[in-house]
């Protein structure tokens, strides 16, 4: 072992201690910045991911529409794509607002119509289902998000009374129409609030029916397996359908959303690193003080033969120590924290009775988390190199110190 690699040590584990307490006060510093930029990437991450996993369940990975809002023929769309592309997971669609209205009490929901036979096939709102089943829904009946049907007070097996801006048309005509009655059948939960909240699922033909479309709808879903490269199939699809028809991916759909999500987890880790560089700070002090308490020491060990430089990899060693042991601490704290997020969220917001904030501004129940492989290695390596970088400060004055002069040091 090196001469200066066994002085670190002992510096950092004095004889007769386990460890200084300068050296516990600096890792303890590490551990914590290291935790708090963890846990705010991986919960930033895992908030990405849920909105890119709830936007993509609820709109497809690539959307078709047409400039004029509406496809007369859907079917033959799809033929072309089976046989142009081989895709056959994907829906038709319309979708718009209707007043629904259960005794006295009015609510104004998304409504979106889907052919149930492929909805079944290619999208996953069967797995989002509370009450009833999906195989329920004919043409006189709708599915109800858990958070509409708590608003107007309504069960599965009672009715609501529709009106549609059709209805509002016919009044400019003199013509009255009354409203649809139709039965809940079904509850779906999705997870994310703002479709929770208030949303209605009804079959393609009903929507066709309130919206006067016919056999048309307003659009195609498209749900492709994880490998698929979008973009690419996106451009294959413009030039098939172009001019008549206009391709879409979730990510063209989204770009500002995203882009939002990108800097909020870019800000917050800048605001955050800041953290880890107040700890850097307090390696670098801590490491001074140490080489004001021993400059005779270090003037001896100098007087004897170690070079300058010798001394001061010593120190730098202490510091890249100190990242060590506090990176790898702050790891397992920020996953042991992640762990028990949801209960320390829960029990907060129970105290202080702010469960419906949670969902209303943060769109979801739970605190959701991702961990990505690259959040750790960049944080890791920046705090291992700002501690090492620590240890330069005291190094630099041991290089510029005069041996006869620490020696006469008091």
């Amino acid at each position: 072992m090196p001469w200066y690699l066994y002085f670190a040590f002992k510096q950092l584990f004095p004889t007769g201690k386990r460890c200084s307490f300068t050296t516990l006060l600096a890792i303890i510093g590490v551990i914590l910045g290291v935790m708090v930029l963890l846990i705010v990437q991986s919960v930033m991450n895992g908030f990405g991911n849920e909105i890119r996993n709830k936007v993509i369940d609820y709109y497809g990975d690539i959307r078709i529409t047409s400039p004029n809002g509406f496809i007369s023929n859907p079917q033959a769309v799809f033929d072309r794509l089976e046989e142009a592309f081989g895709i056959t997971s994907g829906i038709p669609y319309a979708e718009g607002v209707v007043m629904a209205q259960y005794g006295n009490r009015p609510a104004f929901p998304f409504i979106r119509g889907i052919d149930v036979e492929r909805e079944a096939t290619g999208f996953p709102i069967a797995d989002f289902m509370e009450a009833g089943t999906l195989e329920q829904l004919d043409d006189e009946s709708l599915l109800l998000s858990t958070g509409l049907a708590r608003s107007l007070g309504v069960r599965v097996g009672e009715t609501l009374e529709v009106y549609t801006p059709l209805m509002l048309e016919s009044l400019k005509n003199d013509e009255l129409l009354l409203p649809r009655e139709l039965t809940v059948v079904g509850l779906f939960e999705t997870g994310w609030y703002q479709v929770d909240a208030n949303a209605v699922i009804s079959t393609l033909r009903l929507m066709q029916e309130l919206y006067q479309l016919e056999k048309g709808a307003h659009g195609l879903l498209l749900r492709l397996p994880a490998e698929t490269d979008l973009d690419t199939l996106a451009v294959a699809l413009h030039e098939q359908f172009y001019p008549s028809l206009t391709v879409a991916t979730w990510r063209d759909s989204n770009r500002d959303l995203l882009w939002i999500l990108k800097l909020e987890k870019t800000m917050l880790f800048f605001i955050i690193i800041f953290i880890v560089l107040v700890a850097s700070f307090s390696i670098a002090i801590a490491l001074t003080l140490s080489v004001i308490r021993k400059t005779r020491e270090i003037g001896l060990l100098v007087a004897m033969g170690a070079t300058p430089r010798e001394v001061a990899w010593g120190f730098c060693l202490q510091g890249c120590f100190i990242g060590v042991v506090g990176a790898a601490l702050g790891v397992v704290g920020a996953i042991v924290a992640l762990s028990f997020r949801n209960d320390i969220i829960h029990t907060f917001a129970r105290l202080t009775q702010s469960e419906a904030a949670l969902l209303r501004f943060y769109q979801f129940a739970d605190i959701p988390v991702h961990y990505v492989l690259t959040d750790f290695i960049v944080i890791i390596a920046f705090t291992i190199t700002t501690a090492t970088l620590a240890g330069l400060v005291p190094a630099w004055k041991i290089v510029r110190l005069n041996p006869s002069e620490a020696l006469r040091y008091e």
